[in-house]
């Protein structure tokens, strides 16, 4: 370990005035657009200057760069002292600051990747400690580089269960190259924070969780200076700085005073105080220049990432598409290193364990922690670093519905994969059942939903996901079901599989997943000779969607039409949101074409798949009997 060479005088003036100056930017920058926080800018000014003018490496003309260290700030609202950072770095000009949050500037009101320094939004509490994990997970693991990760967090914000997910992720996998410092300025937005400026309790807590913590004065640079070396000596754990500072320091009369959060200072008072701050620099300025990172992370591959051969299975082979999706995600590892692997304690279940056997060291437990395990996998997937598939239950990436809707603000390529949908898991019962996933990602402006209906789809979902711009979502059933597919099938997101079909179709019905073997079983049962002497013998034409969103309106509509506008929606889902729903959207515009939906209409229960499929009307003889239903009436 070296000796700690305390900065001389001059360079700690310098790191003082330049915490000054991030004040006076960001209150400028609030006051042109009457709206922002600058008071929680200020008690982070000595934090941020420290960071970026002493401690980080980067070039600062180059944000994006693969080795460069990594900022992230979790307490998002402070964004203006970000964008003033990077002005004083020399990448943003001044003159923008005086547009923030308008239309056409983006230095929005938080961050977002739409600036090259930023690399996951933030402004949704709780959330950016989870993603400086996957970062310094995938610095540490995969790319073996010396680049490291700062995390910025708020007191407040430490009442979100899912910094402590982060915490004791950061701590088991020893993630020494992450430094988490906490803003404590006591103030939220309402009231105090609960331990208001008990900086010992917010040290004793994160020791608990396995970190190195210490205390200090968030406004002494030169403690600062020190306990970010410090920090970078510690190799043993990831290393928590708890600043002790004060909301609105240096603004007289808001200093550490209530009902100033979210508020720009009056104008009639901001000349006096941008006076005051600019009296306590003593200059003459010292120019900082970032230290310049080690050159030691491999640029990234862009080349697509394609399964080697094809699909191993043969027509007629059973299979569940949860454990195709194993298969198909432990092939693409064989393709290409930049496939990783997330799950939260279920591999053996979503069979994501085939991957973790065949690579293990590119497999993250994330443990039972749904929300940080999302947020893990979107750190993993900054600077195109890492292909990252996460699968747990589907019903369980309910509770990180939040970091899902942030991952698309973040531009994030982020795959997520949801086993167990649907009643058709059978006795495990309705809290274990996702019948709202369709819906939650359907609602995600850049989301891919992939439903996959035997083992050959599911293996080019796969293959598709990893080549998809965005957040990706596969759904994946439980039951066994036959291949249908041969093993040269192509597959297109947003094209749609006509299975069954003729002149005489007289309706149209579309499945997916297990409903769409419910749907062949009942085309099949309009062939049999029995059927033929029925009155309400009917032929149908089946659809497979593949993709829910986007869905392939042309195919549909053709086929509606082609059948008399009839079509029946079949799904292992609620009707609120889903397949049902985006087929509606499809053709709503479309005249004489009426769809009749089948879906889980009510709470479900425990049994056998069968016995639910049937009671809730999504079985192969619901399906016949809907049929006949239209024509009957």
């Amino acid at each position: 370990m070296g000796s700690y060479h305390k900065p001389d005088e001059k360079t700690l003036q310098g790191l003082k005035d330049l915490a000054n100056k991030l004040r006076i930017h960001s209150i400028k920058a609030t006051c042109a657009s009457n709206s922002g926080h600058p008071s929680s800018c200020c008690s982070a000014a000595e934090l941020m200057s420290v960071l970026f003018f002493h401690t980080m490496r980067y070039k600062a003309d180059d944000p994006r760069h693969a080795c460069n260290d990594r900022f992230v700030l979790s307490k998002g609202h402070a964004a203006p002292v970000l964008y003033a950072a990077w002005v004083e770095a020399g990448y943003v000009k001044e003159e923008d600051l005086l547009n923030l949050r308008k239309i056409d500037c983006p230095l929005e009101g938080h961050p977002t990747p739409k600036l090259a320094f930023v690399d996951v939004a933030t402004g949704s509490l709780g959330q950016g400690l989870g993603a400086a994990c996957g970062m310094a997970y995938t610095g540490k693991y995969f790319d073996k580089s010396s680049y490291r990760v700062y995390c910025l967090l708020g007191d407040g914000e430490c009442s979100e269960g899912s910094v402590w997910e982060a915490m004791a992720f950061a701590s088991h996998y020893s993630l020494n190259n992450l430094v988490a410092i906490l803003d404590v300025n006591r103030l939220g937005q309402s009231e105090a924070a609960p331990l208001k400026h008990n900086v010992h309790a917010y040290q004793e807590r994160c020791k608990a969780f396995g970190w190195n913590a210490c205390v200090v004065d968030g406004h002494d640079v030169e403690a600062l200076c020190r306990a970010l070396w410090d920090a970078e000596q510690f190799k043993e754990k990831p290393t928590v700085i708890v600043a002790k500072t004060f909301k609105g320091r240096g603004l007289e009369g808001i200093e550490d005073k209530d009902g100033w959060h979210g508020k720009p200072i009056p104008k009639d008072r901001v000349g006096e105080l941008l006076d005051k701050l600019q009296s306590k620099n003593q200059g003459p300025e010292k120019p900082f220049h970032p230290k310049l990172p080690s050159e030691d992370a491999a640029p990234v591959d862009h080349t697509p990432i394609l399964l080697l051969t094809p699909p191993e299975y043969k027509i007629g082979d059973k299979i569940s598409t949860r454990k195709a999706y194993g298969v198909a995600l432990k092939r693409m590892g064989d393709a290409s290193q930049r496939i990783v692997a997330l799950d939260g304690d279920t591999k053996n279940s979503t069979f994501s364990d085939i991957f973790k056997k065949a690579h293990p060291d590119r497999y993250i437990e994330c443990f039972i922690a749904e929300q940080n395990m999302v947020s893990v996998a979107i750190g993993c997937a900054t600077r195109d670093r890492t292909i990252p598939f996460a699968s747990t239950f589907a019903a369980f990436l309910s509770r990180a519905y939040d970091h899902i809707r942030m991952a698309a603000i973040s531009q994030s390529n982020v795959n997520l994969v949801g086993s167990h949908c649907g009643v058709s898991i059978g006795e495990d019962g309705p809290s274990q059942m996702a019948l709202e996933d369709l819906a939650m990602f359907r609602a995600i402006p850049t989301c891919t939903v992939f439903y996959p209906s035997d083992g050959v789809s599911t293996e080019r979902a796969v293959e598709l996901a990893a080549n998809t711009k965005g957040v990706c979502f596969i759904r994946t059933s439980r039951p066994d079901t036959a291949v249908i597919y041969d093993s040269g099938e192509k597959f297109e997101i947003g094209k749609a599989k006509v299975l069954r079909q003729s002149d005489n179709d007289q309706v149209t019905v579309i499945g997916a997943g297990v409903t769409l073997h419910e749907a062949l079983t009942a085309w099949h049962k309009n062939q049999m000779p029995m059927c033929k002497t029925m009155i309400f013998c009917v032929n149908i034409r089946v659809i497979d969607p593949f993709t829910i969103k986007p869905l392939d309106a042309a195919t549909i509509v053709v086929c509606a039409r082609a059948t008399g506008g009839r079509v029946i929606t079949v799904e292992d889902h609620y009707k609120e949101g889903g397949l049902g729903e985006a087929v509606l959207a499809a053709v709503g515009e479309e005249p004489g074409i009426v769809v009749h939906q089948l879906a889980v209409s009510q709470v479900p229960r425990s049994g056998k798949p069968q016995e639910l499929l049937d009671m809730f009307g999504i079985s192969a003889k619901s399906i016949v009997a809907a049929v006949r239903r239209t024509f009957a009436n």
